[in-house]
């Protein structure tokens, strides 16, 4: 998990091929415009979820993590509180792996949290499992999806 301001975000091309062309659509001088829905950047490689979402409190909030897809959460206006734990220490299943949709949820409760504000993201790895859209208020966040391996 890496949680920095997008301003840095070079310091992390290196970790993916995909990592470029995924921050240079969060640096897009129209993203607070985009209407919610997914947005292409290299077809199922590479893609953005806009969305635009109310805030949850700790007890509703959802743990999910990917197998197959790295997320970078990026906070474009409000306060989000995102929660972590390492998947290696998940010991409830609250809904098996659906390949599909590449999610799973535990029951299990963060081990850290980690408040994001506009400009900045995390960055969740397959062995991150994460809470996010903790807050109060709406969310305007962007996820871009980038796909751990090519298939």
């Amino acid at each position: 998990m890496i949680l920095d301001q997008l301003s840095q975000a070079e310091r992390y091309f290196n970790l993916h091929p995909g990592f470029a062309a995924a921050f240079a659509f969060l640096r897009r001088s129209d993203l607070g415009q985009l209407l919610e829905g997914r947005y292409e950047i290299d077809g199922d490689a590479v893609y953005a979820l806009v969305q635009r979402r109310p805030g949850r409190s700790r007890a509703e909030g959802k743990l999910e993590a990917h197998r197959n897809y790295i997320d970078i959460q990026f906070v474009a206006c409000g306060q989000e509180t995102m929660g972590w734990i390492s998947t290696s220490a998940c010991q409830q299943v609250k809904t098996p792996y659906d390949p599909a949709k590449d999610i799973e949820f535990f029951a299990d409760e963060p081990t850290a949290w980690m408040a994001v504000r506009p400009g900045e993201f995390g960055l969740f790895f397959p062995a991150d499992a994460h809470m996010p859209l903790i807050g109060e208020g709406e969310i305007h966040k962007v996820v871009v999806k980038v796909r751990v391996a090519s298939s």
